[in-house]
Parts: structure tokens; sequence; C-alpha cells
């Protein structure tokens, strides 16, 4: 007799990575995202599903992201079926171009959206952007839409290092009324890692408790930073055997937890909590 995996512990925060496509090729993206990748072979209804799955183990927060997660077709059923089975929801976008519909999502209660932003310096922001010459004014511009209609935001800023304008462009985005603003340095996973191996040094320490992330293929990682830590995939299994699973163990013991580390999501900014924010004095940064 064939007997099930023991049921995991519960999973507050799941992040879904349903897409590799963007409009942006930012020269440090963790995902290797960009204008000439596709979504993934997750389908809509394989999303719909772990959605429900998640419900059921106790999530109560989802973050969608990409890539750019509104240029999926079925991003907008994503999170109105998230509402429907009661979580709150974070979108994760670069806001280069929102759509109506989606201003109309982005305004309900229980959704709030996460930006990245890089510079004061419109050349700057473009540079680390891939090059795309709009994209400073139009991220900036759809942050004011998002505070002028009442959306709650926050803003990334991910520091390069050499002298780029990060304090200046946080200090730009509090004097336009964002309350939540966070500066991170780079992590050296995806385009960053350049030819480097990627690290667990380069996580914040909390990866996988409590929280995952599934990527465009399936694959479920203790995070989307911690990508390079595979622990199974939802093609063809439940998120619940993946997380009750002896790999799903080893991967999260993999990661080296910094005593009195706070919960972080990607890249520290889009916690589904408030504890990791640089900008008050309580810092995440990678372990090292």
């Amino acid at each position: 007799m064939t007997i099930a995996p023991e049921a995991p512990t519960a999973l507050r925060f799941l992040s879904l990575e349903i897409t590799a496509r963007c409009q942006l090729a930012c020269t440090h993206c963790y995902a290797e995202a960009g204008p000439t990748r596709g979504h993934g072979s997750m389908t809509g209804d394989d999303w719909h599903r772990i959605i429900d799955e998640a419900a059921d183990l106790g999530t109560t927060a989802v973050q969608i992201i990409g890539g750019e997660p509104t240029l999926h077709p079925a991003f907008s059923g994503l999170v109105e079926h998230a509402l429907r089975v009661g979580m709150r929801v974070r979108v994760y976008s670069n806001l280069v171009q929102v759509r109506d519909e989606h201003w109309r999502l982005f305004e309900h209660p229980h959704v709030s959206v996460a930006a990245s932003y890089y510079s004061d310096n419109p050349g700057e922001h473009h540079t680390i952007t891939g090059g795309r010459r709009d994209s400073h004014a139009a991220t900036r511009a759809n942050i004011v839409e998002a505070l002028n209609r009442g959306v709650r935001i926050k803003v990334g800023i991910i520091d390069m290092g050499g002298g780029q304008r990060a304090q200046q462009a946080r200090a730009e985005m509090q004097a336009l009324g964002v309350h939540d603003v966070h500066v991170d340095q780079v992590r050296a996973v995806g385009n960053a890692a350049s030819t480097a191996t990627p690290s667990t040094s380069a996580l914040c320490g909390r990866c996988g408790d409590g929280k995952a992330a599934i990527l465009p293929d399936g694959t479920v990682a203790p995070c989307e930073i911690g990508r390079f830590l595979p622990a199974g995939s939802v093609r063809g299994a439940t998120l619940a055997s993946v997380l009750a699973s002896d790999r799903w163990v080893q991967v999260t013991a993999s990661v080296p937890h910094r005593a009195g580390a706070d919960s972080c999501a990607p890249d520290c900014q889009p916690a589904a909590s408030d504890s990791c924010n640089p900008a008050k004095g309580n810092p995440c940064n990678p372990m090292g």
C-alpha cells in the first residue's frame, strides 16, 4: 500500500513567477527575463490549481511576479481567483505599462503593488533596465498614478554599486509620497551572477520558512532568488507533496539561517510582511 506523504507545515506566502517575458532587459535580473522570453510551460489552469492548493495549505498571501506578470494572458484571472479564495495579492510589476483593467485590480483593498526603481537620473535608470529609453519616465509616472488612485505600493531600489544614485532615488520616491521604499544590494543570481556559480550566500537566510516560489516551468524553489535550489515540480504533482518531500527538507536546510533574520521575499522589497525594512533601520541583507 502506498502511504501518502505527511502534510507540510502551513505555507503562509507563495510567490508565483508566471512568466519570464518582460519589456525590459535589466542587467541584474535574477530571472534573466526579457522581451524574447516566453511564459513557460505552466498553463493558466495550472496556476489556478496551484492557488487552490495553496489555499488548502493555509496560504494567506500570494505574490504574482515575472518577468512582467501583466504580460501573461491569464494575469487578471489569477489575481481575481486568489482574491476569491480569500488571499491577499501582491503584484510585482515594472509599471512600464498599465492597462485600465489592471488599475481596477490594483485598486482592490486586498491587492498591493511592488515596483523596482533604480535612479532619479533617467540615463542611469535606462542603462540598468537594458537601454529602454522610456522606462524611467513610464515607471515614475505610473508610480505617481498609483499614489493618486490610492493603490498600496512599495518601491524597491536595487543598488548596483559604483556610485549609483540609489539613495537619491529613495529620497525622490519618499518625496512623491511612497511610504515603503527599500534599498537592497544586487544579488549574484541570474544576469548578475555573470560567470559565478550561484551561492546560498546571496540569500537572506529565511528562504523556505513558511514560503515558497513556483517558477514558470513549475519548479518549486524556496524563493525566486533561490531558484538554483530546485525542490521538485508541480507539473504532475501537488504542491503539498513537493513541500512534504525529503528534497524540500534538504533544500531548505542548505540555506544558512542568519540569527534574528527577518522574513523577506525576493530582493527583500516585496515581502508579504513589513518586517524587512532597510529604510526603517531593519536591514535584510544576504548571508555572507
